[in-house]
């Protein structure tokens, strides 16, 4: 690994640029990782038990803490109400805090409900509406509690069939709906808007796509922003794009970050194309989000594969795409490009996928006094037994 990483040190220092840039840069990366990823979860068939698996809000920072420690950019965690809602909201902020973590974005939850069937924000009858309202409105008071800084929303509104409603009538409801929540943020808290192109709602989704996430974030106001998750979107849609795009009209807000293969599959972060998390964050380190301040929280549902690793592993993916857009000659590309030379250009970004980081990944790690090998040292330590035998009794937390 020695070897390795003086090979990167070597390369960087012939163009004239110091691989300090990129250790500094890896050190003050922040993930957030979610709590409902920790419970347990499954298909729309069934939901899976684990051993282990939290029963409580606590347990599940205890879970995240875990994950930081052994990566050490883990530290954050984004939570959801009703879900993770607790009697004495300060008691769960100061554990956070004695765990080295801090709350992230509070996620309301306007989908489960029975009443919410025919849509939350945009549902016909008005106190259903008002419900939802009060809900999101809630979950702002329960941010501010926790010291958050951000409310992520995601509709499951829609509708299944034409006819079903008026569409004209649906936006109407979801701009009334959200000027009342937006109305009602404390001046530190942004309202992150999420999108979904299918399902639940499988002709019309109210919030189907970036454009119309925009849209409502324009008529709300400077601190309602989009966010993008990786499984919200048609086959072949170049999400770096999308980036670039909501970046230039300042609306960039943060990620829920997965991967899939056919749907929204929530799968391990880079599983399945680990060139398309490259090129995202090639797109953040050119147009200089991650300065900016863009949320990069993790969204994945760990159903066959044990939570708390598939975790570390997804933390470990991000780190080193992170790491390999960094390593782009950038000053060789621009002259690629400026030239017109699209093969040369082309391998240049290639060239910096291309590159083994993981030996500066973790010295990176072993610098922040995590680990250099998170995933043998957390199979090594037996913290997935030991929580396995500790948690044998209770009601393990599940997503339904």
């Amino acid at each position: 690994m020695t070897a390795g990483y003086d090979l990167i040190a070597e390369t960087l220092a012939a163009r004239g640029d110091d691989i300090g840039r990129v250790e500094a840069a890896l050190r003050a990366q922040e993930i957030e990782v979610p709590s409902w990823a920790f419970g347990n979860s499954g298909t729309r068939f069934a939901v899976f038990s684990q051993p282990g698996a939290p029963r409580d809000p606590f347990e599940k920072l205890a879970d995240a803490a875990e994950v930081n420690r052994l990566t050490g950019t883990a530290r954050s965690v984004a939570v959801h109400i009703p879900w993770d809602k607790v009697e004495n909201l300060d008691e769960l902020r100061e554990r956070a805090a004695e765990l080295g973590l801090r709350i992230g974005a509070v996620n309301p939850n306007l989908f489960q409900e029975a009443e919410y069937k025919l849509g939350s924000l945009c549902n016909p009858d008005p106190g259903v509406r008002r419900r939802a309202v009060a809900h999101v409105q809630e979950c702002i008071e329960i941010a501010t509690r926790l010291g958050s800084n951000a409310i992520s929303l995601w509709l499951a509104d829609g509708s299944n069939y034409p006819g079903q409603d008026s569409l004209r009538s649906r936006r109407r409801r979801l701009l009334e709906s959200l000027r009342e929540v937006y109305g009602a943020l404390d001046a530190e808290i942004e309202l992150l808007v999420e999108y979904k192109f299918y399902e639940p709602a499988f002709y019309a989704t109210d919030l189907a796509d970036w454009g119309s996430a925009l849209l409502v974030c324009q008529e709300l106001g400077d601190r309602a922003k989009v966010l993008v998750d990786l499984g919200h979107h048609a086959h072949g849609v170049n999400i770096e794009q999308i980036v670039s795009l909501l970046d230039s009209a300042g609306r960039l807000g943060g990620f829920h970050f997965n991967d899939r293969k056919y749907g929204d599959d929530d799968l391990i972060v880079g599983s399945i194309d680990p060139y398309q998390l490259f090129r995202i964050f090639f797109e953040l380190i050119d147009i200089g989000a991650l300065e900016g301040g863009v949320r990069l929280t993790i969204d994945q549902s760990h159903n066959v594969e044990a939570k708390i690793e598939a975790m570390i592993q997804t933390v470990l993916n991000l780190q080193e795409a992170y790491a390999k857009a960094l390593l782009v000659d950038r000053v060789a590309l621009e002259r690629a490009q400026d030239a017109g030379d699209v093969l040369a250009a082309n391998r240049i970004l290639v060239d910096g996928y291309n590159s083994d980081v993981r030996p500066v990944c973790a010295k990176v790690r072993a610098d922040l006094g995590a680990s250099a090998d998170p995933i043998a040292t957390f199979r090594k330590d037996g913290y997935a037994a030991r929580i396995a035998d500790e948690r044998l009794h209770g009601q393990a937390a599940a997503w339904i």
